[in-house]
């Protein structure tokens, strides 16, 4: 089995590496293709895979996956789709292009599978949402979630959650991301070294993610748990209730949502 990547930036790179590491793929059955021959050669050399400038090269493998910027998908599409048979399984990463729009642009019945990993693949903790198209079969559909499990997680949803998932998974590591960096801000303004900040606010969020996963508590009720009456903590939740902490987060993801549908 041969998989192309069209795209070789950070989530292709991280997607490779992961399929590599898990023994899922051999490096000869990978071949990537960049906008330039810099990253094709850096590429290369990081994995021992066969890279190329041109798209269509790609574009014959068994399970070509589109890892492109939104803006990019139609000219490659476009680029691509007289090189593209019908037995052939097309998978796309790219936010905001439904499977109706996937088909209408390669203008043939495909086997197209829409999906959304997020940046936490690059150290094997990717959450990735799969919408397989109707031709697609349960079998086809398993085979690439094996290979998505290589660098995380993977869920087949309906692609009616999809622009939720972008919103929930997808942009999110970015919202986490500023929360670290407030939390270890306000460390810092206490006294402590920012680079132990740092540590301490990721560790933090790590840990208490891994409680969620791990414990099947409610988060509600694993928020009570830290909260002592009088207590420090508590004090410390009525400042973000007052300040519209959820009320911020909820609206943040609305909006992701919204632009996603609107793409």
């Amino acid at each position: 089995m041969k998989v192309g990547f069209i795209g070789a930036g950070n989530m292709a790179t991280a997607m490779i590496g992961g399929m590599l590491q898990k023994g899922l793929l051999q490096a000869e059955d990978i071949i990537a293709s960049s906008a330039t021959q810099k990253t094709a050669d850096k590429v290369a050399e990081q994995f021992g895979i066969k890279t190329t400038l041109d798209n269509r090269e790609v574009a014959k493998a068994d399970i070509v996956i589109l890892a492109i910027k939104p803006i990019y998908c139609e000219q490659v599409i476009k680029e691509i789709r007289d090189e593209i048979r019908e037995d052939q399984i097309i998978v796309t990463i790219v936010a905001g292009r439904s499977l109706q729009w996937l088909a209408d642009t390669f203008g043939k019945p495909l086997k197209l599978i829409r999906t959304m990993p997020n940046t936490p693949a690059l150290v094997g903790e990717a959450v990735t949402a799969l919408c397989p198209g109707e031709l697609v079969s349960t079998e086809e559909t398993e085979k690439v979630c094996k290979l998505f499990r290589g660098f995380g997680k993977a869920e087949v949803v309906g692609e009616h959650l999809m622009d939720a998932v972008v919103a929930v998974s997808g942009s999110s590591p970015a919202y986490v991301f500023m929360f670290i960096e407030a939390m270890a801000d306000a460390a810092v303004a206490e006294g402590m070294p920012r680079a132990q900040a740092y540590q301490f606010a990721a560790q933090s969020v790590l840990g208490s993610a891994r409680m969620v996963l791990e414990t099947g508590k409610h988060p509600g009720e694993l928020k009570d748990m830290v909260c002592s009456p009088a207590g420090t903590t508590i004090a410390g939740v009525c400042k973000l209730e007052e300040k519209g902490f959820r009320s911020s987060v909820m609206e943040c993801m609305k909006a992701c949502a919204e632009k996603s549908r609107n793409m």
